[in-house]
């Protein structure tokens, strides 16, 4: 039971990190356009993204790695490398929740507005900023707590 939930475990992070780089590209690349039709396709995108690879991923990673902890002793997130990759993958979540989520439902929503006027507002640029900043970091986080996984320091 433990190494299919381990193998679980392991491709909910490929795709939790994968869709976290892939999106940030193709936002990227979709704001060096310039074109209001692609910058407001590509959020739709990335939302969609969001909600059919990020949350799924998110969900089995907190569940396949709790029930982990579970069969091999709650004692074990006392190591340094599993209760911090633990810790970090939660401030990982709240910030996705909290921050990035609603900001790229309010990037959609100024893409939109913007390709039905044909101009790139300045209230895009602002939240795609923040928006920006804060994904780096929950880019960073998870291959932080990759290599903390894979490297178990500590032991």
């Amino acid at each position: 039971m433990f190494s299919i939930l381990l193998l679980f475990h392991v491709l909910a992070s490929i795709i939790f990190i994968g869709n976290n780089i892939t999106g940030a590209f193709w936002k990227v690349r979709a704001d060096k356009t310039g074109n209001v039709d692609i910058i407001s396709n590509s959020a739709k995108a990335l939302l969609r993204a969001d909600y059919q690879f990020t949350l799924p991923s998110l969900i089995v990673l907190f569940v396949t790695g709790v029930w982990m902890g579970g069969l091999s002793g709650w004692e074990r997130f006392q190591e340094i490398w599993l209760g911090s990759s633990f810790v970090l993958l939660v401030i990982t979540v709240l910030i996705w929740v909290v921050v990035l989520s609603p900001r790229l439902r309010t990037l959609v929503r100024i893409a939109t507005d913007c390709a039905e006027t044909g101009k790139l507002s300045e209230g895009y640029t602002a939240v795609s900023r923040t928006w920006s900043i804060w994904g780096g970091v929950v880019t960073l986080l998870p291959i932080v707590i990759l290599i903390l996984m894979v490297l178990k320091p500590g032991l």
